[in-house]
């Protein structure tokens, strides 16, 4: 049963305004810009709970719709992801799967064929028909069948190809670069790393050295970077964790300072959190940075210590998302005044999903019919999809030219 959560008092979220300390610059003037709009739209709820007690309240039809619309057409605002299609896939189909809300057989088909078009001949999917194989797209494009979740989705990855793919992205020091003579970061990694778990084509042979490369991004903020020796970010953060979980090497990373950075990121007056330090609130990093606590919560736990509430304030991450992240004819977005987009209507509501999940308890601000699916915080995928496709590819077992090499 889940837990229902108050608001927090207005008096409670003004003693938060930021102080510029009497030193003016660029980034104090947009924070406290952000402050106000936030703390307005927390002042108009305060008022609007007084007639609707249930408030605030999840939009789910209006997200719905739009998130519907966007599978059959997209505007012209949205010709820049061209070379993205996979993750509009992605995004839209996670969103919709999260909310609960299911699609039917002659659309999945449809996805499926669609993606099959992405797929290079020589391995690994790239970010349209014809378009060079990309490891980034190429995990939208997996994760995307394995939440299509038929026999047909699952038939359209060519695994020992994806597998030469992963091969040929593959370094010597044990990192990945996204594509063909492209940049090497550590999204190349966990993009590697994720659907070789998930396909099953993870091999010894294949991430030899990439655990150590990965921890040479830790920061001495304790976050990662994309490279060694640059700026711990959210977003950077999560690959690197997630990938060091997948290979069962999450303990050998700093875990204190890491939660230390990763806890600092959430705003006090929001709620949200920022991706780097000095930025500001971003819906997406709700997900970024929140889904690295129950992945802190599982290394703390093999330490024997029982992490017993979430190590965050989900009713404050809840209320910023519930409140100044919705569009009210659907979608989600970066934060009051910005305009709603797919990619952040599926990671706030998967950043939604993390606060209101802790172990077995469900934490609910606002009406109990704003509870979201629980996804999975390796893969952003929900679990039980995630199992499903486990089962599927692992029967398969492993593509016999485990042994390609670089």
């Amino acid at each position: 049963m889940a837990k229902i959560l108050p608001l927090r008092s207005l008096e409670q979220v003004k003693k938060q305004k930021f102080k510029d300390e009497g030193v003016v610059t660029i980034t104090s003037l947009e924070q406290i810009e952000v402050e106000e709009a936030v703390y307005k739209k927390l002042h108009d709820l305060s008022l609007r709970i007084k007639v609707n007690p249930n408030l605030p309240e999840l939009l789910q039809e209006n997200h719905k719709c739009y998130l519907l619309d966007c599978l059959i057409y997209l505007s012209s605002g949205y010709q820049s992801l061209d070379a993205s299609r996979p993750w509009l896939c992605y995004w839209i189909l996670h969103a919709l799967a999260l909310m609960g809300i299911k699609i039917d057989e002659k659309l999945k088909s449809a996805i499926a064929k669609f993606l099959a078009k992405c797929q290079s001949p020589d391995g690994g999917f790239g970010g349209g028909p014809g378009h060079l194989a990309h490891l980034a797209a190429t995990y939208a494009a997996v994760n995307a069948l394995v939440i299509l979740g038929t026999e047909e989705a699952y038939n359209v990855i060519k695994r020992d190809k994806l597998q030469q793919f992963l091969w040929r992205m593959r370094q010597p020091d044990g990192s990945f670069c996204m594509h063909k003579d492209g940049e090497i970061d550590i999204r190349g990694v966990y993009c590697a790393l994720a659907v070789a778990s998930l396909t099953n084509v993870l091999t010894e042979d294949l991430v030899r050295g990439t655990f150590e490369w990965i921890i040479s991004c830790q920061t001495y903020e304790g976050g990662f970077s994309g490279c060694p020796g640059m700026e711990a970010h959210g977003g950077y953060a999560f690959c690197g964790l997630s990938a060091l979980i997948i290979l069962g090497k999450g303990h050998l990373c700093d875990l204190q300072a890491l939660l230390r950075w990763t806890a600092n990121r959430q705003m006090r007056l929001e709620g949200g959190f920022q991706g780097r330090t000095n930025k500001l609130v971003d819906g997406c990093y709700s997900f970024w940075q929140g889904a690295a606590f129950p992945l802190i919560y599982s290394l703390l736990a093999e330490d024997g210590l029982e992490v017993k509430n979430h190590l965050f304030d989900e009713r404050a991450l809840q209320e910023y998302i519930l409140t100044c992240c919705q569009h009210p004819q659907g979608g989600l977005l970066d934060k009051p005044g910005k305009h709603r987009d797919i990619y952040h209507t599926s990671y706030t509501l998967s950043g939604l999903s993390v606060a209101q999940h802790f172990m077995n308890d469900i934490h609910i601000l606002g009406d109990p019919d704003n509870e979201v699916c629980c996804t999975h915080p390796v893969y952003n995928i929900r679990p039980d999809h995630v199992r499903k496709a486990m089962i599927f590819f692992n029967n398969l077992g492993v593509p016999s030219n485990h042994n390609v090499s670089t």
